[in-house]
């Protein structure tokens, strides 16, 4: 079985669908991985590792691959490379992109949705919205402290004291309790909301204050 990572077209997207320990495991399985040459050089990973894990490197790897492995759902110029019946992983991103996944049955490709994946036990290691979500709630604090332009813990100096900043986060998912966490590790005072009550302790295990709409679901909880 050929199984192809191929370069993310898209110029905003540094991400790679397969990492290096990614192919070494799918060739210890009996694959034959290809990997477009430069296709995880954007996520730090140059070709020389994934040749040391049992990659080859190449142009056009999908070409006659069984399985092609995306971040993001290939477009009509890349799947006229792509043979019929070819199995595509990738985050397809369906709702309102009719056109777009026309191409793909027009293909003849069988395409997986990650997105879609149920979010069950069995598939915690292949949920991928969580897992970006995650880094998505540190990253959001990390940049709005760089825009901030001041610190965010308080500090005391011989000058005075700077008082700590406060940051409110809006709804507490996956990403916002990492806000949470990263907010509260940079010493800022933090607060937050949801519409769901169940989350207040979530919240206030983190040490940030639950800022609670009082309505009538909140007054039965």
């Amino acid at each position: 079985m050929r199984i192809a990572v191929a370069r993310e077209t898209d110029a905003g997207e540094p991400r790679v669908a397969a990492t290096a320990e990614t192919v070494k495991k799918l060739a210890a399985l009996g694959a034959e991985v290809a990997v477009e040459e430069g296709a995880g050089i954007r996520s730090g990973i140059t070709d020389s590792d994934y040749a040391a894990a049992g990659a080859t490197l190449g142009n056009n790897v999908t070409n006659g691959a069984d399985i092609v492995l995306k971040v993001r759902r290939p477009s009509a110029s890349e799947l006229s490379g792509y043979k019929k019946g070819a199995i595509v992983i990738a985050i397809m991103d369906p709702y309102g992109n009719d056109a777009a996944i026309k191409a793909l049955a027009d293909a003849g490709v069988t395409a997986f949705a990650m997105e879609l994946m149920p979010r069950i036990t069995r598939a915690q290691s292949m949920d991928v919205l969580s897992s970006q979500a995650n880094l998505a709630g540190y990253r959001a604090v990390i940049d709005a402290a760089s825009e901030y332009g001041r610190a965010l813990p308080m500090m005391m100096t011989a000058a005075g004291t700077v008082p700590a900043a406060k940051v409110f986060v809006m709804g507490v998912g996956v990403a916002g309790l990492q806000a949470i966490a990263t907010a509260r590790r940079l010493g800022a005072v933090v607060t937050a909301t949801d519409v769901r009550p169940a989350v207040k302790e979530q919240v206030q295990s983190l040490g940030a204050k639950f800022i609670a709409v009082e309505d009538d679901e909140f007054k039965q909880a």
